[in-house]
């Protein structure tokens, strides 16, 4: 077997005898065997051990074997203790998710303070298979069915090659011994149950079934490569990058796709939104312009012609006060303030960067908010008032326009609408005294 785990290793290119390993050992038969194959086969590498303290005792009496196997190999050895219970009942998540959450993080913790290359884990052919069958349970889709990779990330698995028959062989022809989890044969945990009542069953229809379902992950996950493809071929026909990080999806582009959902659900699933909002979206897309949809990071927005996908704000109420001898400000928006007497040589037509207002018709502080609904104006040039949220519709503003929109304000009346337009009530009038000048650098 060692032979075959060397090759494994060289074809796929996982790692050299150059590179220092990192190997998480829970002292169960599958990790003992890999440790053992590489310090067997010449690689240098150090071990990690979890106690997750689900077991009482027994948790502990494996923490003490896996430092007795350190000692054994002579190689540097790691454990934390965690109260995984805790952890599963605040964050809401089953212990296994806890426990698997809990390994992987301390494990690149350990990795990256250590400088070890890569991490490595015992997962094999078999729990490739219940991965599957997990998976499919779930209805994780097409992904979900491919198996985990030999590599990912800092991640990797080097027995993927192997059936968990091959590393029993193995252990009992090397003496091996190993700790036995006692919970692997409880059916509270839902992969205990496939391993234990799905695969027997299976193959008891197929005797053949383990070799089946290898060749079965490796045709779906070429297929999936040949899936994205084509999502990518899409993607970059119907998605825009704007340089201020949200994305644009065409609506006419989109519509253009078949099956609409599923090519929709992929472009939008780096942004972790669900096949339901998913579905409710293209429902909408008909609709009215402005109706937005979630997931857990980001919201989708209907603005005319196309969806937009921008992250998640935190709503704010927050107000920005400007005294008097305010001549500079750096947040929300760089802001410079200067004041003089009325001088004629100003040219009073600015840029939109910048206001020239009637400063005795203020009165300090001045406030920065953001517009909010019911909020009205008179845009300059313009006898009457108007809602702000129609002068927005004029003016087309997008979405996130009017969400980055700061306004000026003397108490609840808006002076100016930043480096957009000034309000004509403060305007420079042949009356005015004293000048405010305010400039969006």
């Amino acid at each position: 077997m060692i032979d075959r785990f060397i090759n494994y290793i060289e074809s796929r290119h996982l790692f050299t005898l150059h590179d220092t390993l990192l190997v998480g050992v829970s002292g169960g038969r599958d990790s003992i065997v890999l440790a053992d194959l590489l310090f067997n086969a010449g690689y240098a590498f150090a071990i990690a051990h979890c106690n997750f303290k689900l077991r009482g005792a027994e948790s502990d009496q494996d923490e003490t074997f896996v430092k007795e196997l350190a000692s054994k190999y002579d190689k540097p050895v790691y454990s934390k203790s965690f109260d995984t219970f805790k952890v599963a009942e605040d964050e809401g998540i089953s212990i296994e998710m806890a426990a698997r959450n809990l390994r992987y993080t301390w494990f690149e913790e350990i990795r990256k303070k250590h400088h070890y290359d890569w991490l490595l884990v015992a997962h094999h052919m078999d729990d490739q298979t219940e991965t599957f069958f997990l998976n499919l349970s779930r209805g994780t889709g097409i992904s979900g069915l491919t198996g985990m990779k030999a590599v990912n990330g800092k991640v990797v698995r080097p027995l993927l090659f192997a059936h968990g028959k091959e590393i029993e062989t193995y252990a009992c022809e090397h003496n091996l011994d190993f700790r036995e989890d006692s919970s692997n044969f409880l059916m509270d945990f839902q992969r205990n149950k496939i391993r234990h009542m799905v695969i027997p069953l299976m193959e008891e229809l197929n005797p053949s079934f383990r070799a089946g379902m290898k060749d079965t992950i490796s045709h779906l996950s070429d297929a999936y490569q040949i899936f994205l493809q084509a999502i990518d071929r899409a993607t970059e026909r119907v998605v825009k990058h704007r340089a201020t990080g949200e994305i644009e999806i065409s609506l006419v582009e989109l519509k253009m796709l078949n099956p609409l959902s599923t090519y929709l659900f992929e472009i939008l699933k780096p942004y972790y939104f669900n096949g339901d909002v998913v579905d409710e979206m293209i429902n909408c897309l008909d609709g009215q312009s402005g109706k937005q949809f979630f997931s857990p990071s980001h919201r989708a927005v209907l603005d005319r012609d196309v969806i937009l996908v921008l992250k998640n704000r935190e709503t704010t109420s927050k107000r920005y006060y400007l005294e008097g001898n305010c001549q500079r400000i750096e947040y929300p928006v760089k802001l410079k303030i200067s004041s003089f007497k009325r001088d004629d040589s100003i040219k009073l037509h600015t840029p939109p960067n910048k206001a020239l207002i009637d400063k005795d018709k203020v009165q300090f502080p001045l406030i920065l908010r953001k517009w909010q609904p019911g909020d009205y104006f008179q845009p300059l040039g313009m006898k009457g008032m108007k809602k702000l949220s129609d002068f927005f519709v004029d003016e087309k503003f997008s979405l996130t326009d009017k969400e980055k929109t700061w306004l000026l304000t003397n108490g609840e009346e808006i002076i100016w609408i930043i480096g957009v337009r000034l309000d004509d009530r403060y305007k420079i009038s042949p009356e005015t005294r004293n000048m405010l000048e305010v400039d969006v650098e």
